[in-house]
């Protein structure tokens, strides 16, 4: 590089932009994680209430088949009842956890557009910078070339 050729350091006058967006896109990844872990508890509460269902099932059946009191039948029934709707309530957070998962996703996509498209507006301004200071070293160099050319053709 020609030391006579003044250079200047590339800045990005918007790397607090940069920073907060990528910032962004980091707290929506671990806001995803988190939703996932959520989704995680409310799928294995969902496979509890369904055992307890089939348990209930299960209970019923068997004091049906042994010749149960009639009370012993309505309580099998109304833990049965309970139990079924248990599981609707499992399967309804189950899926209030799935939907706020997917709204997470689509947080964190368009947290990681918005900082991809400020990334590649950067590598297009350094860009941009390095070919400035490329001419400005080749018209350096041309002007050392000239000024040589010139002291031999007069000399």
């Amino acid at each position: 590089m020609n030391p006579d050729v003044e250079t200047t350091p590339f800045t990005f006058r918007l790397e607090r932009v940069r920073s907060l967006r990528e910032r962004a896109e980091d707290e929506a990844r671990e806001a995803l994680g988190r939703q996932l872990a959520h989704r995680v508890r409310g799928e294995a509460l969902l496979r509890q209430a369904t055992d307890v269902v089939t348990a209930a099932r299960d209970s019923g059946r068997d004091a049906a088949l042994r010749g149960a009191s009639g009370a012993d039948l309505l309580a099998a029934q109304a833990w049965l009842e309970r139990a079924e709707r248990r599981r609707l309530d499992a399967a309804a957070d189950l899926k209030r956890r799935e939907i706020e998962v997917e709204l997470r996703r689509k947080a964190l996509a368009t947290a990681a557009r918005d900082r991809e498209a400020i990334d590649r507006l950067e590598r297009r301004r350094r860009a941009d910078h390095e070919a400035e200071m490329g001419r400005r070293e080749q018209a350096a160099l041309d002007e050392v070339a000239l000024t040589v050319h010139r002291r031999g053709t007069s000399g």
